[in-house]
């Protein structure tokens, strides 16, 4: 598998959307879903651990799943998440984690999932009963976000309803969603949302 971020990752933290967008997602997490000492979390598309580090010190243990080795291996080297964080380099659609976690979170993966129905599926399966998503995204947008060229991004951001109606159709209830962040790129303005839901 080609890892898409193998070039990007050493300076990954130092650019500037990263840090606003995890910052306030990171904001957003804290405020809007409860966090125990015993929870069992995964981080999906943690990337360099720029979310984890928010959850860390309020849960057990993260997995941090993400399918590019270059930017766990950034994640792996920080020591605020020694003994705490997991790295686990994996497609979780085609292999799911062994445990069952209490918790997904998300920042900026989705659009790059082709098939956000076989995504939420996994999610659904990876989650203890009663388990929670807190997943963070684009608002639809026109394309403009992304380079035209760039590879393997699938979506244009996600239309709040559509998102929520697949996320009932895939065993998840009290969905939610609030405006986490807002980015400026080329001179416009992106919202990023936070969704929440359980599984029922």
């Amino acid at each position: 598998m080609t890892d898409l971020f193998e070039d990007k990752a050493a300076e990954w933290d130092a650019r500037p959307l990263p840090a606003i967008i995890s910052e306030g997602v990171g904001r957003a997490l804290l405020e809007h879903v409860e966090l125990t000492p015993d929870m069992q979390v995964m981080d999906f598309g943690a990337g360099t651990g720029l979310i984890c580090c928010h959850v860390a010190p309020h849960v057990a243990k993260i997995y941090a799943v993400d399918i590019s080795e270059a930017m766990l291996e950034q994640l792996a080297a920080k020591p605020e998440l020694q003994g705490k964080v997991e790295p686990v380099c994996r497609d979780i659609l085609e292999a799911a984690l062994e445990e069952k976690v209490d918790l997904i979170i998300s920042a900026m993966a989705l659009h790059h999932v082709e098939h956000t129905d076989r995504l939420l599926k996994a999610f659904a399966q990876q989650l203890a009963p009663g388990g929670k998503l807190a997943l963070a995204d684009l608002d639809a947008e026109d394309g403009s976000f992304h380079p035209a060229d760039i590879e393997g991004v699938y979506h244009a951001g996600f239309d709040r309803d559509e998102l929520g109606a697949l996320l009932e159709a895939n065993g998840f209830e009290d969905v939610q969603f609030v405006t986490a962040a807002e980015v400026e790129k080329n001179g416009r303005h992106y919202p990023i949302f936070l969704l929440t839901a359980t599984k029922r």
